[in-house]
């Protein structure tokens, strides 16, 4: 499932094509995605200017000159820069082609994805008015993990994976803090001192900027808008490596469950 960075890698490779470029037209081969598609998206968009592009969690907003086009690739989608006209596969739902000649495709095998048109101030959109801090900006710090999780006794994993908490913290990211911060992720939110969290935090920003530069984390599905795949699997120390010895202390590493997500850690150096 693309996360926080394979986003992020996906507004960087689309942008130069589509910021301050003027849509030409939408063509929308499926309707039928995690919600449906509005039926007159080309009617809406057909000659409006894109201003800008920004992220909001794991949604694509384009700033357009009436509204904002809201993208999200869901669990297996993928946008890629083709040139108009290119023959569609059996997964290429939507091109929004723009007028330099090129076509923003949005891929998505398992429809999950979505494609929306946001009136007034998309912050206060149901998708988006509930979201907590973005992780990578100065409103999300170790001191407001610490407040959040007083009395909390949910698995840390699960605390700092929820949108409320902060965004974008997927569960291939959240294995990946838990384990340089040497924290226990099935250890309960509310047991975890202040000092742990300010190095969490910074732990979190640390790993998802990593990955940003890498350009996201190729597992299976996701490449990005410029074609070219993520190199941060290279980099990954714990997930997808269960059994295999802890990079620290050499002993196997664990795999197990929590919240039907898969859950990788060293018992020896977590606690």
């Amino acid at each position: 499932m693309p996360e926080l960075p394979e986003v992020e890698t996906t507004l960087r490779g689309i942008e130069t094509y589509v910021s301050g470029r003027s849509v030409k037209q939408v063509v929308v081969r499926n309707f039928s995605l995690r919600w449906p598609v509005p039926r007159n998206i080309n009617a809406v968009l057909a000659g409006q200017k894109v201003h800008k592009l920004w992220r909001r969690a794991k949604y694509l907003l384009w700033q357009c000159e009436s509204g904002h086009m809201l993208l999200h690739l869901g669990m297996s989608g993928s946008l890629r820069v083709v040139p108009v006209g290119s023959p569609a596969g059996k997964h290429d739902h939507v091109d929004i082609e723009m007028d330099n000649g090129q076509a923003i495709r949005l891929t998505d095998p398992r429809r999950f994805g979505a494609l929306l048109w946001l009136e007034g101030d998309p912050e206060q959109h149901t998708l988006l008015a509930q979201l907590g801090p973005e992780p990578l900006t100065g409103a999300f710090d170790g001191e407001r993990l610490y407040r959040m999780s007083r009395n909390r006794k949910v698995p840390v994993k699960t605390f700092i994976m929820d949108n409320k908490t902060v965004v974008g913290v997927g569960n291939i990211y959240a294995n990946e803090a838990l384990f340089e911060s040497g924290i226990d992720p099935r250890r309960a939110a509310g047991r975890i001192s202040r000092e742990r969290y300010l190095r969490l935090a910074d732990t979190i920003k640390e790993v998802l900027a990593r990955a940003i530069a890498q350009g996201g984390t190729t597992l299976k599905d996701f490449v990005g808008g410029d074609g070219k795949p993520g190199y941060f699997a290279q980099e990954l120390k714990v997930y997808g490596r269960s059994e295999q010895p802890c990079v620290h202390c050499s002993k196997p590493l664990q795999e197990i469950r929590m919240g039907q997500r898969t859950t990788v850690f060293c018992s020896h150096c977590q606690t």
